[in-house]
């Protein structure tokens, strides 16, 4: 059975013209892909570690690493993808298994 992974995304916004139609037409592509935005935020302050600080936080559900693939790998989407890219910069994309809690990882 398909397990839930998380997509952490972390970014800045370099042009905003280019973000604002991206972001217009993918929250819609995302739900129908099997994503669901769980989280936006503004970067406030850093609390710990080195990271460099970005300014946009965007926590996505997606169903499995499957519904991600196909989010990305949609050939109806291949003129979306660039939009994201060149209105940001810095981006981080990292994709996390969804646990019900730590004692996998603890064992």
């Amino acid at each position: 059975m398909p397990q839930p992974v998380y997509a952490l995304n972390l970014f800045d916004v370099s042009n905003k013209e280019e973000y604002l139609a991206y972001s217009r037409r993918s929250a819609k592509e995302v739900q129908a892909h099997g994503g669901r935005v769980v989280a936006l935020g503004k970067f406030r302050e850093s609390a710990a570690g080195s990271i460099e600080p970005r300014t946009i936080l965007i926590l996505v559900e997606w169903q499995s690493k499957e519904a991600f693939d196909s989010y990305c790998d949609d050939p109806v989407l291949a003129d979306l993808h660039p939009r994201r890219i060149s209105g940001t910069s810095n981006y981080v994309w990292h994709l996390f298994d969804k646990l019900e809690d730590l004692r996998p990882i603890l064992k």
